[in-house]
């Protein structure tokens, strides 16, 4: 039928162009350096935005890790809204010379509401005026150093919301850990770098970014509260025309879940909050890449399509159809046929995309040249398990929980 060969249509352009736009970028990614801004001055003041939710076992460490950057001490305040807390989060980030604002709402239970909170206590003291930007970090996060220094030239230059390079202090534990490791260094290495080379918007991840002032007073403090709130700010921030850059001389590290059930659960709340992300601003994105000739509303319109849902759709009208016999079965187990042999192909692509990176960042990467090669074929596993987690998503309503840190050591270069 008809609305078949047109959803049949759709899912092929969306792929295609989603493949070749990520060729291209692996191309740019590999023979593209890393953006290096100018050495700016120091003289930028910068609040530091931490939601922490019983971390007392790793919030310390980022902590210790920020009062050791090289930019200077005393134009660096640390904010921490202790969310929910029942242990000694709050008062060890007290001793350690930070402020703190405690938070107690079962209601409204999320890291963008307990950002919100935050923001909105610094404004009401009168206190979030005297900053020139804000950094949002989870509590687990480590830096390198440099770390305020590279983002501070990379603010000087221009651009008034920045993402750095995301590493994990917990790459070679497991092949879970692995797995997520891989997605955000691929992301960083293979997509935001090369965004920069095309001069497109990049796309502002869940922990080690920064804002302006002026973002903040536009939106009134912090009022982004869907399942995935860093990317609704990101599609928010296009929206408005804001300039998000990339600035892949800043290291941040985070631990990934070790378990499959904890990362099963983190990637279930992504994939709820993509398809409400698509909802509420895909149309906006859509309009704006056709009226505004934006590149970057293509890219992250891209990232956001709901392109399980559309399978999803397409496989029961096959079914359905079939069963009134409006077509038959054997053209419906050829299409599915099709289908899985070509995402069997792309796991395949997707895990050569790993090697290429693990190749591409072995500089970076804490694992042995075994353990690499061991976590390049676990890869298509890590992805394969999306699909399940993807359909799911699409009927279940996963609320914000976090995840267990351990808190696992790891030197700061």
């Amino acid at each position: 039928m008809a609305l078949l060969s047109i959803i049949d249509f759709l899912i092929f352009i969306i792929g295609a162009v989603g493949l070749l736009y990520q060729l291209v970028c692996i191309v740019m990614g590999l023979f593209t350096p890393v953006k290096k801004f100018p050495q700016a001055p120091c003289d930028k003041r910068y609040a530091v935005l931490i939601s922490a939710r019983n971390e007392q076992a790793v919030i310390g460490n980022l902590i210790d890790c920020i009062w050791g950057q090289t930019y200077p001490k005393e134009l660096i305040d640390i904010w921490i809204v202790a969310d929910n807390c029942t242990d000694d989060t709050a008062q060890l980030a007290r001793d350690k010379g930070c402020h703190v604002v405690e938070r107690f709402d079962q209601t409204q239970i999320g890291k963008g509401f307990a950002l919100t909170f935050l923001l909105n206590t610094m404004i009401d003291r009168g206190v979030a005026k005297q900053y020139d930007a804000f950094f949002v970090f989870d509590a687990d996060n480590l830096l390198d150093k440099d770390y305020f220094m590279q983002m501070n030239n990379g603010f000087h230059a221009g651009y008034p919301i920045l993402t750095s390079y995301r590493n994990s202090v917990n790459f070679d534990e497991n092949w879970v850990s692995s797995g997520s490791a891989l997605w955000f260094v691929r992301e960083s290495r293979f997509l935001n770098n090369s965004r920069m080379a095309i001069g497109t918007n990049c796309h502002v991840g869940g922990t080690g970014f920064m804002f302006s002032r002026e973002i903040m007073e536009r939106n009134e403090g912090w009022k982004f509260h869907l399942l995935t709130e860093d990317l609704e700010f990101t599609l928010d921030s296009i929206l408005h025309g804001d300039k998000i850059g990339y600035c892949g001389t800043a290291i941040l590290y985070d631990e990934q879940p070790v378990t499959f059930r904890q990362s099963w659960r983190q990637r279930l709340r992504w994939s709820r909050g993509f398809l409400q992300v698509f909802r509420y601003y895909g149309p906006a994105m859509i309009r704006r890449a056709i009226t505004e000739r934006d590149f970057s509303c293509i890219d992250l319109a891209l990232l956001i399509c709901p392109f399980t849902l559309l399978t999803g759709i397409r496989l029961v009208l096959g079914a359905l159809f079939a069963l009134l016999g409006f077509v038959s079965w054997q053209s419906q187990f050829a299409s599915l046929y099709s289908g899985v042999s070509s995402g069997l192909l792309a796991v395949l692509a997707l895990m050569g995309l790993a090697a290429l990176t693990c190749i591409a960042e072995r500089d970076r990467i804490d694992a042995t040249n075994l353990e690499l090669v061991a976590y390049c074929l676990s890869f298509p596993i890590y992805l394969i398990s999306y699909i399940p987690i993807s359909f799911q998503a699409m009927f279940s309503q996963p609320g914000w929980k976090p995840i267990e840190h351990k808190g696992k050591a790891k030197s700061a270069a």
